[in-house]
């Protein structure tokens, strides 16, 4: 059975740290992982918006959505691993764990941001705190 590893990325500076942290204990992982960045459509509606330009800037978000994967990618495959990449659209907090918990993902390893403020945080949550809490398999965070 091959041991399945899920990590969303984006193109934060925490997702770069994430994979760093991988590459640094790479021995201790599978050769094959999967990546998954996830469009937030939440952020693309606007309601000044003209409904024909709505799938123009879908369609660029999502070519933006591709670079972030792809340069994410090479970093990973110049460390050895052999990457699956993949494109959603959606609530990032939603489409990760649907995809961690449709498949047979024994692992989601994903960033926390350094803290803007617990506050901020106990008021409105994060994606890797949604997470967490929201996926069957076991959350490395880094």
């Amino acid at each position: 059975m091959d041991f399945k590893i899920l990590i969303p990325v984006d193109g934060s500076n925490t997702a770069g740290r994430t994979l760093e942290n991988i590459i640094a204990v790479k021995e201790r992982f599978p050769q094959r992982l999967t990546l998954l960045h996830v469009v937030d459509v939440d952020k693309l509606a606007y309601r000044m918006i003209p409904d024909f330009q709505v799938d123009m800037i879908r369609a660029n978000a999502g070519k933006a959505g591709e670079q972030v994967l792809e340069e994410k990618k090479k970093v990973l495959e110049t460390a050895g691993f052999q990457v699956d990449a993949r494109l959603k659209f959606g609530s990032p907090r939603q489409t990760i764990c649907k995809v961690a918990n449709e498949e047979p993902f024994q692992l989601l390893i994903i960033g926390r941001r350094e803290s803007t403020g617990e506050i901020r945080d106990v008021l409105f949550g994060s994606v890797a705190n949604y997470v967490l809490h929201n996926v069957a398999c076991p959350v490395l965070l880094f």
